[in-house]
Parts: structure tokens; C-alpha cells; sequence
């Protein structure tokens, strides 16, 4: 289909505007809040509801499904959001892009619950749960991003301070989509989780992350996080997995017997984790030895 000449300009400003995201997903978001400026009334939570695809920030069609590159790298959209669910590293984006242009050619706000992914369609609803604290929220997604390693979602400041991950900067997380029946109500892993809120934060809410407190009262318990890199059904078979991990040098592997459904499994877990950083370098290390599909388990 040809394509008209403002689709063009559209899309080559998306793809600018997407490698300029590409810094975010790192420490440097750290002090990226409005430290001890004022801060403005935020708007209204996410309200998940049906949106047309946006005419801009979904790629281009050549053949191979909707595309688009950033840092010679190729991404292809996704053709649907349905079903989709990923567990992985979040990171946030402040007032470095407060104002200017999302791939999608709307005003980024950091305040706005919104986030940035790589590969869904846009906009999209997603629910996004912190595993270490069981938090969630519900942001809309209109944004490209996080070109880093290892990162899943880019979320806006407003969000990330719901999940309480200011100060680390980043989180371990699960990010789920959210469809719609066809009477136009929302569904994320058969409903929107209770007590998510759908307000805005008021002021006296938001705490500067220079002074935000290392945990919120009545915040949930700390959750141990592992990373599993293996279920069998045969014993030996997980062992032979944790002998090569130990073998390589990564000592606090172990095998779960998990009963609980029909025939044992034997799932072949690393940790339990201690932050992104801790993350980071066991994915790193589980790639050098050809292990490129670990899962996150929060219990």
C-alpha cells in the first residue's frame, strides 16, 4: 500500500524520537523525578478502554509484519496485544522527556500513568505488578522503548512511584495486557486486579526521591524472587542442568520438586534474587552458556 508523504515524515520521526529513548533503562533515571521542584496535580489514572491502532509509532509493513529499527536493530510489532505477558527487568523515564514528543506524537507526561515497550502495538492497556511487593498498576502504553538489555517496560515517573521503584530506578516485574470482551470491558488475566486505583495522586502523596523512605507504610512483605531456568519431568535430567550451572560457576542453583499437579516437575531454580543488578548478571551468565528463556518466580 503506498503511503503518504506525512506517514512518512511520521514514521521517521517516530523512529528518532524512539532512539532518543534508547538512554533510558538505567541507573541515570535514578534522579530523574522532579526532586524538590513543586510538583503539579497529576492526572487521572489510566482508564482502560478500546483504542484505535495509532496512525503513528507502529512501524511500517514490508512484508514481514509492521517494523520499524532503532540502533540498527530491528523490532516487529506486534500484530495483537491478546495474551500477552512477559516477566523481566522495568525501568522509568522522568523530566529528561517531560514535554516532548512520544513515538505515538503525543505529549509525554511524566505524571500521566503511560509506559514505553518495544514491541506492543500502540496504545495499549497493560497491568504491571511488581514482584518483589506485589504492587500493580495500570499504565497505557504510547511510547518505544527501553532500548537496553535486559529491559521489558519503561515506565513514567506517576507509575513507577505506585510500584515503589524510584529509588532503585528499576524493578523485577510482570507486565500483562489488557483486552476487551466485546462489550467493551476490560480483562487482564480475567479481570483488572482489585485495588488498583484509578485517581490521580495528590501532591501530599508524592515524595521526592531524594527523601522517599526505603519502604511506605503498610507497604506488602518483600516476596523472594527466583529465576527458574529448567522444568522436567525427570530427575536426572534437572540434575544434569544443575551440574552445569555449577560446573560454570553459579552455586546457588537448586532443584524444586514441585508436586502440586499431576507428575512431579522438577523446575531448576538460580536464587532467590536480590535486585535488578543480581538479575542482570545471572541472565548475562545463563546466556554464556546458551540459556536464553529464563523465568521469574515470585513466592
Amino acid at each position: 500500500m503506498r503511503r503518504s508523504t506525512s506517514q512518512l515524515l511520521g514514521f521517521s520521526l517516530t523512529v528518532v524520537l524512539a532512539s532518543n529513548l534508547a538512554s533510558c533503562g538505567g541507573n541515570e533515571t535514578k534522579a530523574d523525578g522532579p526532586g524538590s521542584a513543586r510538583i503539579p496535580d497529576m492526572p487521572g489514572a489510566a482508564d482502560p478502554r478500546p483504542e484505535p491502532p495509532s496512525e503513528y509509532g507502529n512501524g511500517r509493513d514490508l512484508g514481514n509484519g509492521p517494523q520499524y529499527e532503532v540502533l540498527n536493530k530491528t523490532y516487529t510489532v506486534m500484530p495483537s496485544s491478546s495474551g500477552y505477558r512477559e516477566r523481566g527487568v522495568a525501568s522509568w523515564y522522568g523530566k529528561k522527556f517531560h514535554g516532548n514528543l512520544t513515538s505515538n506524537r503525543e505529549v509525554y507526561d511524566m505524571y500521566a500513568m503511560t509506559a514505553a515497550h518495544k514491541t506492543l502495538p500502540l496504545p495499549v492497556y497493560v497491568r504491571v505488578r511488581n514482584l518483589g511487593n506485589d504492587k500493580v498498576v495500570v499504565v497505557r502504553v504510547n511510547d518505544r522503548g527501553p532500548f537496553v538489555h535486559n529491559r521489558i517496560i519503561d515506565l513514567s515517573y506517576s507509575a513507577a512511584l505506585k510500584l515503589d521503584m524510584i529509588r532503585e530506578g528499576t524493578s523485577l516485574v510482570e507486565v500483562t495486557a489488557i483486552s476487551f470482551d466485546q462489550s467493551g470491558r476490560a480483562e487482564a488475566d480475567g479481570d483488572i486486579p482489585t485495588g488498583v486505583s484509578t485517581t490521580a495522586l495528590s501532591p501530599e502523596e508524592i515524595v521526592p526521591e531524594e527523601t522517599a523512605p526505603a519502604e511506605t507504610a503498610g507497604a506488602a512483605e518483600s516476596r523472594q524472587i527466583f529465576v527458574q531456568v529448567g522444568a522436567f519431568g525427570n530427575r536426572e535430567n534437572a540434575a544434569r542442568r544443575l551440574a552445569m550451572l555449577s560446573l560454570s560457576g553459579i552455586t546457588d542453583a537448586f532443584i524444586h520438586a514441585d508436586s502440586s499437579t499431576g507428575p512431579s516437575l522438577y523446575r531448576v531454580r538460580v536464587g532467590p534474587v536480590v535486585g535488578v543488578n543480581q538479575y542482570d548478571r545471572i541472565v548475562e551468565e545463563l546466556e554464556g552458556l546458551g540459556i536464553n528463556d529464563p523465568y521469574l518466580i515470585s513466592e
